[in-house]
């Protein structure tokens, strides 16, 4: 990892759609797997049926840079099964996770994500107009998506 290297990254947590749940601003030279469990928690409860509203998924995929045992027991820890390959690289799908077929979920929000000038570029000094920026492009897919289900 460069320690020097500036800027920052989107963490990104969707659900099978590619709508985004929750989203973290992070800097770029830091690592995913400390961001997996601030993801987790910055998910919104979902209403539906009556009673607790869920605010766990079943299940979360992850790329090898959310990979560890802390991160895998913490999930498991909160009832949710982790999927997340065991080591780095290995040409792909060869590692056997499988997540290669439905990585591309996330990655395709996230390039939804950085059509917005604002967010593929950073401007902003402070992080939380970042910040805000990032949660409003979040909002105007979760719109599209849902004036595309309604038409």
């Amino acid at each position: 990892m460069d320690r020097r290297k500036p800027g920052s990254k989107h963490n990104l947590i969707t659900d099978a759609n590619g709508l985004p749940l929750a989203a973290v601003l992070c800097g770029a030279n830091g690592y995913d797997s400390k961001v997996l469990p601030m993801l987790v928690e910055a998910i919104a409860p979902v209403r539906g049926r009556v009673g607790h509203p869920r605010r766990r998924p079943d299940m979360v995929q992850g790329d090898a840079g959310y990979r560890g045992r802390p991160n895998a027991d913490w999930l498991r820890a909160r009832g949710i099964r982790p999927l997340i390959p065991l080591h780095r690289g290995g040409g792909g799908s060869l590692h056997g996770s499988g997540l290669g077929v439905t990585r591309w979920v996330v990655e395709r929000t996230i390039s939804w994500l950085h059509q917005f000038r604002r967010l593929r570029v950073r401007y902003e000094r402070r992080a939380d107009i970042h910040q805000a920026f990032l949660i409003l492009g979040c909002a105007i897919i979760c719109w599209r998506h849902l004036e595309k289900s309604l038409c």
